[in-house]
């Protein structure tokens, strides 16, 4: 009866699986020559124009060739209202385009789409155990024999001491002493509490990597979180331009606009919107990413660097103004040893950024933003958010230090955030949480917990879904020891008949089973 039960909660949680599994096609649509041809998804070249039909599901990520187009993305990021893209954003496999004929070029391989990534993470999800399921495995290991070795003497040393002994009677006590101490409840309900825990955050676009981080976000007592695509949109538009009238203005934006081209990071996309094509006739030579600083290069045997203004200073560079005093995020610019100016570039919180700091703190959560970007930048933000711990200006080392010194006060720690910067503080945490659809794969990857929609709004989401789990857990832990204690005593005392026993094995496990599965119809 146990293995039946067993069985049947793996394959609740594994229909989760196989419900992003239907989302990918496994043929899809190029065109070649104008022409369309249907071939394997995993034949599919980068670079390849794939043409999808309203109502077809995308195969591979790429970037939208079409002016615009609306998708629902319900199976990737639990989000039931359609998502509209414009052309050149980035369309993720599993998509389901909605209205009309669109042109997407494929821009990953086949095995390395955010979609291959997602159902990677959830059937890896299973295997990693919470400590409560490993802890009740191994008491399973060591009980089972024992309550076997009890039955036997219950049967057996009453003939010694009891004058009038009847092998029937206690055979029979025995039998009920056996069937209530059979561990099912505790076996089966356990695991399925943490199948429903991920299978109900896979439905809220939370991708947990396995039952132990559900265990581990309950009890989180610091929500640190990066600032640029966390928190804020990441999408950065030029405000200002401010350059010594000495050099050529459209000279320097070309040479910045070349040096941003060897960057990812969402200032070099601002630039290159602001600006427009790079200039193919610019050369640079022994360009150089410094990390947490900049970017530098040399042109016509001349310093280029473009990065923050402490990039300035590691190198010397004098300038006349205070950084302090400007509240945008400023890209610092120096060619030829001499400081040209800066552009200013501002970012805009995400909507749902301020509704997470208030649940977090309904929940007793303290909330931290570590930043690389400019302090008066990171305290404006978090001034708008309601953040009262905030740091800027921060390399990545930096924030590493700073989580090491909150871990330091025995306090559990969740690290949001998105970059490749952030990797080492992700893994370093208690609890490391991606935002899956901009996010980095180095991230994503090191990462415990991945938000598919890059929505802050779901880390409270998150919390409150391993607290629930947790909850159901050790209901059903009380429950199951609790009745069979209870009947344990009375069927050794030869109270209990059968039908106690058969109530407090599987009655007791069928109570326990469908008080773990109800987390799958709460609305988090």
């Amino acid at each position: 009866m146990g293995e039946v039960f067993q069985t049947l909660a793996v394959s609740r949680a594994q229909r989760n699986i196989k419900a992003l599994l239907d989302q990918r096609p496994d043929e899809v649509t190029i065109l070649e020559d104008n022409k369309p041809r249907v071939i394997k998804a995993e034949e599919a070249q980068l670079g390849a124009i794939l043409q999808l039909k309203p109502g077809e599901k995308l195969g591979l990520d790429g970037e939208l060739l079409t002016d615009n187009a609306s998708f629902n993305t319900a199976a990737l990021t639990g989000e039931s209202k359609p998502d509209t893209k414009n052309k050149g954003e980035s369309v993720l496999a599993g998509m389901i385009n909605l209205n009309t004929v669109i042109q997407v070029k494929v821009t990953t391989a086949y095995q390395d789409s955010k979609l291959s990534k997602i159902l990677e993470l959830v059937q890896n999800a299973t295997s990693q155990k919470a400590p409560t399921e490993l802890f009740i495995r191994k008491f399973a290991k060591i009980y089972t024999p024992i309550v076997v070795f009890m039955a036997v003497a219950i049967c057996l040393v009453p003939y010694f001491v009891v004058s009038t002994y009847i092998f029937n009677d206690w055979l029979y006590r025995a039998l009920v002493f056996l069937v209530i101490s059979c561990p099912c409840a505790l076996v089966i309900s356990i695991p399925l509490g943490y199948f429903g825990g991920i299978g109900a955050a896979s439905r809220n676009g939370i991708l947990f990597k396995g039952s132990n981080f559900l265990d581990s976000i309950a009890v989180i007592q610091n929500v640190v979180m990066d600032k640029t695509g966390t928190m804020t949109e990441g999408v950065f538009k030029v405000q200002e331009v401010v350059l010594n009238p000495t050099f050529d203005r459209e000279e320097i934006l070309k040479l910045v606009n070349a040096i941003e081209g060897l960057s990812t990071h969402p200032v070099a996309t601002a630039i290159h919107e602001f600006v427009g094509e790079i200039d193919s006739s610019i050369a640079l030579h022994d360009t150089e990413e410094i990390a947490g600083h900049g970017l530098r290069a040399s042109s016509n045997g001349k310093e280029l660097l473009v990065g923050n203004f402490k990039l300035m200073d590691k190198f010397s560079i004098n300038y006349d103004i205070d950084p302090a005093s400007i509240v945008y995020t400023t890209i610092a610019i120096a060619f030829g040893g001499l400081f040209v100016g800066y552009i200013t570039i501002a970012d805009s919180i995400k909507e749902d950024s301020k509704k997470t700091i208030e649940q977090l703190h309904k929940l007793n959560v303290k909330v931290t933003m570590l930043s690389g970007d400019k302090t008066t930048v990171v305290k404006y933000v978090a001034d708008q958010l309601g953040i009262e711990n905030a740091l800027g200006d921060l390399l990545p080392e930096d924030k590493v230090n700073k989580v090491k010194e909150i871990k330091a006060k025995n306090e559990t720690v969740a690290f949001v955030g998105d970059g490749v910067n952030d990797a080492p503080v992700v893994a370093l945490s208690d609890v490391g949480i991606a935002m899956g659809g901009l996010g980095s794969d180095a991230t994503i990857e090191t990462a415990d917990v991945v938000i598919q929609d890059d929505k802050p709004s779901k880390i409270p989401i998150a919390i409150n879904i391993g607290k629930v789990t947790k909850k159901i857990v050790w209901q059903n832990i009380t429950l199951a020891f609790v009745v069979k204690g209870i009947v344990l005593i009375l069927g050794a005392g030869g109270i209990a008949t059968m039908w106690e026993a058969v109530f407090a094995d599987v009655g007791v496990s069928l109570i326990a089973i469908l008080n773990a599965v109800r987390i799958q119809r709460m609305k988090f």
